[in-house]
Order: structure tokens, then C-alpha cells, then sequence
């Protein structure tokens, strides 16, 4: 039985070391594959950490086909439209909206920095006070990071707003926040070479302006227009805007009229994404191609992992924007 029992405890001891050994393989391979992703990234680059509307997918109190397809298992959950603004060689990045999912964003910026930092960004940027653009703000305050003078850029009335009422005006107090205020197309200098420059935006102002952000650097421009009201009311052409930019990351909201059962779409108007489409059809390939669309309500097909209005939209020669994809600037 001893004699049994020695054995059996070497078998034992074989199969642990190997299991050891393959698990460090693994790890090892795991470590190389991220170095050499590491290496293909550029210096500098856009990514995208969020695709949908304010409330995300599924949205809360949602028992329609399009939120149970996530319950069921059909489709992934999709965070509150998001950018952030990397530059690997100065290991620092810009977020563009604090959204609800900003827990979760700020960890996965982490993965593309040369060294992970204390998770601040160098700044953050805000287009408008509806919930899913700054209430991630929240997140810094001194009952979950305790961030220290975080820039928050922003347009007069948002900083006015930001002040002034709770519990935003606590994280002034308290200095987790340092808000710093935008003038309307005036250039804002990142470095030396990274700049944005906001842009007014008609949209519903209750609690402050709207704006859509320029982001460039030495070599390309990028246009973040994430609301709008409808392109025809704003005082600037955009297919003019579109042909000034590499790429231009817009408001894709609803894909088309009569999406909200029972509501009047236009008391949240935005550009129908079939509204787009028409506006944008006589663009040649190439300006199509720079055109891509991001910010989809959890009713708007082009959210799904695969829908027929998504192939439509690539068919017709434009982009949907996708968590994790990649603009090099």
C-alpha cells in the first residue's frame, strides 16, 4: 500500500508540473502575442470604447426582441459611445464623453499604453449634458477614484452647469476635476502635434450647448459629430465638413423613421441613418469610405452582430462603427 501510494503521489506531482508548464506556455504565448500586437500599433490613434446611445445596450427596462436577442445570448453588450485619443510615445490618452460605462473604458485604454498609468486621462472632453456624455463623471469623485484635477474641457454653458448643481459641483470642490473652458471653433492644443477644436451643433440644449469635435494632428483630421439634430439644420454643409476630414465618426442614432413604437420621433430628432445614406449617395467611393457611423440606440439594427441594414450600409460603400476599432492619426 506505501508502495501504492508513493506511486500514485508521483503520478500526481508529473501531472502538476506539466500542468504548470503548459499553463506558463500559455501565459507566455499570451505575453508574446500582446507584445507583438503592442508593436503593430501607431504612435498615435483614435479607438473606439463605446457604439451606443446614452442608456447602452441593453437598455434598462427593455422587454422588446432587440434587448431580450442579449438576455438570450444573441447578441453582446455594447457600451455608451466613447473615443479616446492616444499618444503611446507620451503613454498619456484624452477621453472623449464620461459615460456610464467609463469603469470599464478606463481599464481598456489600459491595454494600449506602453505602461499603464493611474487610469486619469489627460483630459476629458464632453460634447453635451445629456446622461450618456457626462455622468461618468461621477466615477471620479471621491466615493469610487478620488481623482486628482482631472482637465475636464468643456463649452461655457456645461462648465456654468458643472459648478453650480450637485453633485458635479462637489467634484470642483474637491478638486477631482479641474474644468477648463472651450470657446466655440477655437483650437485646443494637446502637444505639439494633436489638437481639437470644438464645433457648435444643433441639438436639444436644456442643460448646456452641443458640440461635435475636430481632433487632428500633423497628418489626418478626424470629425466626431455624435448628436445632431438633422444635418439640415445646422449652419454648416456636411458633406463640405466630410470632404475637409479623413474620417468622420457620426451621429447614426436611429437607422430610420417609426423605430420607437408609439413615440413621435421627432421630439429626439437625428439623422436617420436612411436620411444619411440619401444625403450621401452621390459622394464618390472614396469620401463614402471616410464616412462611418457610431452612437446606435438599442432599437437601431446596425448594433447587431450581423443585420441586414448593417450589410446594407457597408454595401453602399460606408462604415459602422465597431468597439475596439482603430484610427490611426
Amino acid at each position: 500500500m506505501m508502495a501504492h501510494s508513493k506511486y500514485m503521489s508521483n503520478i500526481f506531482f508529473i501531472i502538476g508540473v506539466l500542468f504548470i508548464a503548459t499553463i506558463e506556455s500559455c501565459r507566455s504565448k499570451e505575453t508574446n502575442s500582446g507584445e507583438a500586437e503592442q508593436k503593430k500599433l501607431p504612435e498615435k490613434f483614435l479607438v473606439v470604447l463605446g457604439i451606443a446611445q446614452d442608456a447602452g445596450y441593453p437598455q434598462i427596462g427593455c422587454t422588446s426582441k432587440c434587448c431580450t436577442a442579449y438576455w438570450e445570448g444573441k447578441e453582446e453588450k455594447k457600451y455608451t459611445t466613447c473615443l479616446a485619443l492616444v499618444d503611446r510615445k507620451a503613454n498619456q490618452y484624452w477621453l472623449f464623453e464620461a459615460t456610464p460605462d467609463i469603469t470599464n473604458q478606463l481599464e481598456y485604454v489600459q491595454s494600449y499604453l506602453l505602461i499603464n498609468n493611474n487610469f486619469a486621462p489627460a483630459g476629458i472632453f464632453i460634447t453635451h449634458a445629456h446622461t450618456g456624455h457626462y455622468s461618468g463623471l461621477m466615477q471620479l469623485g471621491r466615493e469610487a477614484m478620488a481623482a486628482k484635477s482631472v482637465p475636464v474641457l468643456v463649452m461655457p454653458r456645461l462648465d456654468s452647469f458643472l459648478r453650480n448643481n450637485g453633485p458635479w459641483s462637489q467634484l470642483v470642490k474637491l478638486n477631482n476635476i479641474k474644468l477648463k473652458t472651450l470657446g466655440e471653433d477655437s483650437v485646443f492644443n494637446l502637444t505639439e502635434k494633436l489638437s481639437v477644436t470644438p464645433i457648435r451643433v444643433p441639438h436639444r440644449d436644456e442643460f448646456s450647448e452641443t458640440v461635435g469635435f475636430e481632433i487632428e494632428s500633423d497628418k489626418k483630421k478626424i470629425l466626431f459629430i455624435p448628436d445632431i439634430d438633422k444635418w439640415e439644420k445646422w449652419g454648416r454643409d456636411i458633406v463640405a465638413e466630410v470632404g475637409k476630414a479623413d474620417i468622420a465618426l457620426l451621429d447614426g442614432t436611429f437607422y430610420k423613421n417609426g423605430e420607437l413604437p408609439g413615440r413621435d420621433m421627432s421630439e429626439v430628432p437625428h439623422p436617420f441613418v436612411e436620411e444619411s445614406l440619401q444625403k450621401f449617395s452621390s459622394l464618390s467611393s472614396a469620401e463614402k469610405l471616410k464616412i462611418v457611423f457610431i452612437h446606435f440606440n438599442h432599437t437601431n439594427p446596425l448594433l447587431k452582430k450581423e443585420s441586414a441594414e448593417k450589410k446594407k450600409v457597408k454595401a453602399d460603400g460606408f462604415g459602422v462603427a465597431e468597439e475596439g476599432m482603430i484610427f490611426e492619426l
